[in-house]
């Protein structure tokens, strides 16, 4: 099974922007940590981190064929954006998603993966 994780604007500054609400974590620990779930769960991972919009489509585009889990996908916030600005609250791609983790820190990475994995059809697994 191939998953493509795919991570939005400004998290290429995890680690160092506003430590207190994103952690310490930097996106490369964040990698190396689910790098370990997904040997364990026997899926091939790809990273790629996109601060555009539309740089986030064409690369989902790109994937077309290449992997299982990436246009079936689970949004991951860091923070529970229901708790926060009104302007964080609204999702463009949650209705479209497998499901929604917010509020878990970077431990919604691997809760992530873990519940893509369980909800792909049978047949991506093998």
């Amino acid at each position: 099974m191939r998953v493509a994780v795919i991570n939005g604007p400004n998290l290429n500054l995890l680690g160092t922007r506003e430590p207190e609400l994103y952690g310490t974590e930097t996106l490369a620990d964040i990698e190396s940590r689910l790098l370990k779930v997904a040997k364990e769960l026997g899926v091939e991972l790809t990273f790629s981190q996109y601060n555009g919009e539309g740089e986030i489509v064409e690369a989902v585009h790109a994937l077309r064929g290449r992997a299982d889990g990436a246009i079936p996908f689970v949004e991951v916030h860091l923070t529970n954006i229901f708790a926060r600005e009104p302007e964080r609250r609204h999702s463009a791609l949650a209705d479209a998603a497998v499901a929604v983790i917010c509020g878990f820190g970077s431990y919604g990475y691997e809760l992530a993966l873990r519940g893509l994995v369980k909800k792909l059809p049978v047949a991506a697994h093998v």
